[in-house]
């Protein structure tokens, strides 16, 4: 596993473009899905985990990225809960579906109550798709990661006793690989929602039963043609890692960031097409390139930043039963042995 691991991160490290194809139509293919795990996690600021930054731990999590695409055709209930939590379909108006349909910024807490919703409004569930969820619960499950990593770290660092000073470090360690994996999950969902196709009723070519003012494709192959084929082809770590815009921290809300996030991809919808029409999307043709590299790289700021936000965040939490506050813990005024370990 450690060589494969090696393997892959020096394959992507060097360029990316040789590491795999795909012809569906359910995300990124597997090149963009790990570049954009990779390029997130090269991005970390010093002040997370140095273990996050490991040559290993990227190529891991860039090989996580494509997981919850390989998971796909298990049987109900598990696709019915999942497969549909790679999209949302938003009408040119970015209302779920139809007009009938909630807005990103509606969206009700649970997603019991958006499928109530949708019924309500006569929409199928499973055509409507469950992402700005699937990105909230992958954030929100981050950030337990890494307040349970907070404590278990700093109680092994203060604790004198050997078989509990063991203890915590098998257990950091047991979540080290669980952050991992949890941010290579988060990575898939937050780079399907770069991705255009994801966020519109206009997923595969444009929606024969809508308007079609400027005869914009409907051939059955876009979807998978840009993300896989083309985006094999084109994208690049190094461009993909240049074009990634700034940090932005301040003033998070989880559910208002979601939404705002797959906002600004929805918007890009017409400008694929235009220049998939225009032939931009032609081999040499360095436009469809750049649109390419620039939702990666969306995607990849996006994952960054709330990895990072995870981590500043679950300085805040409390965590265990009976619980304890990371902070505290990290001051050193309160044991958390029974909380981590179980007072059963």
């Amino acid at each position: 596993m450690k060589r494969l691991l090696l393997a892959a991160s020096a394959l992507v490290l060097a360029g990316a473009v040789a590491l795999g194809s795909a012809t569906s139509v359910d995300a990124w293919g597997a090149t963009g899905h790990r570049l954009i795990g990779v390029a997130a996690m090269r991005a970390l600021p010093d002040d997370l985990p140095a273990f996050l930054r490991a040559p290993g731990a990227i190529a891991e999590v860039g090989e996580l990225s494509r997981e919850p695409d390989r998971s796909k055709g298990a049987g109900q209930p598990h696709d019915r809960e999942r497969d549909t939590a790679h999209f949302v379909d938003l009408d040119d108006a970015g209302h779920v579906m139809n007009p009938a349909g909630p807005t990103l910024d509606q969206l009700p807490e649970l997603k019991s109550e958006y499928d109530a919703v949708l019924l309500a409004a006569g929409i199928k569930v499973n055509d409507a798709g469950y992402l700005p969820y699937a990105i909230m619960d992958g954030y929100q499950q981050l950030e337990r990661d890494f307040a349970y990593w907070r404590v278990l770290n700093a109680a092994e660092a203060r604790e004198a006793d050997p078989a509990r000073r063991a203890w915590y470090r098998e257990d950091r360690l047991r979540r080290e690989a669980l952050i991992l994996r949890d941010i290579g999950y988060l990575s898939h969902f937050v780079g399907d929602g770069s991705q255009p196709h994801h966020t519109t009723i206009h997923y595969n070519g444009w929606d024969r039963n809508t308007p079609n003012p400027e005869g914009f494709t409907t051939s059955r192959q876009t979807h998978g043609a840009f993300e896989g084929a083309f985006t094999r082809r084109a994208a690049r770590l190094d461009a993909v890692e240049a074009a990634m815009p700034a940090p932005v921290l301040d003033g998070f809300d989880l559910r208002a960031r979601t939404a705002t996030y797959l906002t600004t991809t929805v918007a890009m919808v017409t400008p694929f097409y235009r220049l998939e029409k225009a032939g931009g999307f032609t081999d040499g043709d360095p436009r469809g390139a750049a649109f390419a590299t620039e939702r990666l790289a969306a995607g990849a700021a996006e994952l960054r930043d709330l990895v990072t936000l995870a981590w500043r965040e679950a300085g805040t939490r409390s965590i265990g039963w009976p619980a304890v506050k990371v902070a505290e813990v990290e001051a050193g005024t309160a044991d958390p042995w029974l909380a981590m370990v179980g007072e059963d």
